[in-house]
């Protein structure tokens, strides 16, 4: 049964996301456990990759702070990974699990259009990536 319906709200999501005018936002979670209720569960892994950093501070007094709001704020708008790492003396926020340099240029791309806001602080890093295998 619960094949079943992963199945179905695979089938609905994919006829939606070709619909002119109709864009899905949803988590990234959620495309990894479709494909695991279709195609049977897949380990998570780590190797190199980039993701998209769009926060840096060492201001102690309020870079988590920071860095925990932002992530909050984005978590439900973006159809991304958002990952707070602190790696000492900074706080970052970072977003994506991108293969390729192109694709998160890509990512990135998007993601100023739609914040433009934030495109001074908004980087290409190389990080491990999390990825199905």
């Amino acid at each position: 049964m619960t094949i079943l319906i992963s199945i179905l709200l695979s089938v609905v999501l994919t006829t939606l996301d070709s619909v002119p005018g109709v864009q899905i936002i949803q988590d990234s979670t959620v495309s990894v456990l479709l494909d695991e209720a279709v195609n049977g569960k897949k380990e998570l892994v780590e190797i190199d990759g980039y993701r998209v950093q769009i926060y840096s501070s060492n201001k102690q007094q309020k870079a988590k702070t920071e860095a925990l709001d932002l992530e909050a704020q984005l978590k439900d708008r973006i159809n991304q990974s958002v990952y707070v790492q602190y790696v000492s003396p900074f706080w970052k926020v970072r977003l994506g699990d991108f293969r390729t340099y192109e694709e998160a240029r890509e990512y990135k791309k998007l993601f100023v259009q739609q914040y433009p806001s934030m495109m001074g602080d908004t980087y290409i890093v190389r990080d491990k990536i999390q990825v199905l295998q």
